[in-house]
């Protein structure tokens, strides 16, 4: 399919379609490992400075790059060097998660802590073999639209592993809400099964040392490496401080309830789904460059809403109008941010370097609450969500200077060592 066409029932072959359950699986343990569990320990009893340490549980996601190598370079004995490790971390959340579940918090909370922390070391070893097995599997003119419907898996499966688990638990009790994830998690092993094979297979490292220093000697070795850093790192700069402390302005700022904002955070969530599916679907005409651009524009221009908000002060009409355009513009900047990342990786090290750059995005949303509270109370709401807008431009200036070097199809066509198998469409 060229760029500029639009064939929505030829897209929707194996490739694009397993993208929703395998991006539900991918995201479904997170919250069972946070947010969700926090709410159990709260329940049980368990002191306040125990759930404070239980934080830390989260740390392996932030750390996955430090393994990823491992899993570029070992190769199970069955279903190939991508789905053998999907189904293999798989079945070890699974576990992880049966055990959680027979664990009494409140009478173990060191148990409890080193189920969770294995639970989310290997649920970020599942995202880090997910998406490498995206990256190898969708086309190039595919990966917008991939990127926009595994996020929306994963973002239902937040809602399913956060809010559902709770309603849940109120009926049947944390041990069998944990079970009943377990195995979600466990039937989740049958889609890889049914899974296509990847569409660009290459070659593992031969060694360990080949799987930790050549995905990086590869990656510098391109002429504009340094502006490919510059856009991963700077891209989503301008959102990360937006939303950073985007609670405590509804809240404490204009005085909104708790439960105002959450009921329009809920409208966010699907704002967020709609504007990521949407936005693959552009990308389809538009192309990777010029979507990260007008993409890239309007997540920008969308916290001049916060602006606006600040000024008009407590509205519960402009507040949904300014969450639900945030949300929308934020997820189709996500699509196209997503397909980026995809395009930069070379298939012989997929893993490592997906979870490399993509490590390096996050550090915006990690370190950008602390500035944020500075500029905040040096300045004021009002001009410091103008000034989020400003973060936004070098991103933007980052893309359009590198505009040229951004083109997925070269980058496939240069892996001399990567051979493209046929995936077969299932519209007709």
């Amino acid at each position: 399919m060229k760029q500029g066409s639009f064939d929505l029932a030829g897209l929707m072959n194996r490739r694009i379609l397993v993208m929703l359950p395998l991006g539900f699986v991918s995201g479904l343990p997170l919250a069972l490992t946070s947010g969700t569990l926090q709410a159990w320990l709260t329940v049980g009893g368990v002191d306040l400075k125990t759930i404070g340490i239980f934080t830390m549980v989260g740390l392996p996601y932030t750390l996955k790059f430090l393994w990823a190598p491992v899993m570029d370079r070992v190769v199970p004995p069955w279903l190939g060097r991508r789905r053998g490790w999907m189904v293999l971390t798989q079945l070890c959340v699974a576990i992880g998660l049966v055990l959680m579940a027979a664990t009494n918090p409140k009478v173990h909370p060191g148990w409890m802590a080193a189920y969770a922390m294995l639970v989310a070391f290997l649920a970020a070893s599942l995202d880090i073999v997910f998406d490498a097995y995206r990256t190898d599997t969708l086309h190039p003119q595919e990966r917008g639209l991939g990127a926009a419907v595994w996020v929306n898996g994963y973002r239902i499966a937040l809602l399913a592993s956060g809010a559902g688990a709770l309603v849940l638990a109120d009926h049947v009790g944390w041990q069998m809400t944990y079970l009943t994830m377990a195995a979600v998690m466990l039937a989740g092993s049958f889609i890889v099964l049914i899974s296509p094979d990847p569409t660009f297979v290459a070659e593992a490292p031969k060694s360990m040392k080949e799987a930790v220093g050549a995905p990086l000697a590869e990656f510098f070795g391109r002429p504009h490496a340094v502006g490919f850093l510059a856009v991963i790192m700077l891209y989503k700069l301008g959102d990360a401080f937006a939303s950073a402390l985007q609670t405590a302005f509804l809240i404490g700022g204009l005085g909104f309830s708790a439960t105002d904002v959450g009921a329009v955070k809920g409208l966010g969530v699907f704002a967020t789904l709609l504007g990521a599916f949407w936005g693959g679907l552009l990308m389809i005409r538009s192309g990777l460059v010029r979507s990260l651009l007008i993409f890239g524009v309007l997540q920008a221009v969308s916290n001049l809403g916060f602006v606006a908000l600040a000024v008009a002060g407590k509205n519960g009409t402009a507040l949904t109008a300014v969450i639900v355009v945030e949300n929308v513009t934020g997820g189709m900047g996500t699509a196209a941010f997503v397909a980026l990342v995809m395009s930069l990786c070379d298939p012989r090290y997929t893993a490592t370097q997906f979870a490399l750059l993509s490590s390096l995005e996050a550090l915006g949303r990690v370190f950008a609450g602390r500035p944020s509270a500075d500029v905040v109370a040096l300045v004021g709401w009002t001009q410091f969500f103008v000034l989020t807008v400003v973060v936004a431009l070098p991103g933007l200036w980052a893309v359009w200077r590198i505009r040229h070097s951004i083109e997925p199809e070269q980058k496939v066509a240069a892996s001399t060592d990567v051979k493209e198998s046929v995936a077969t469409p299932i519209s007709n």
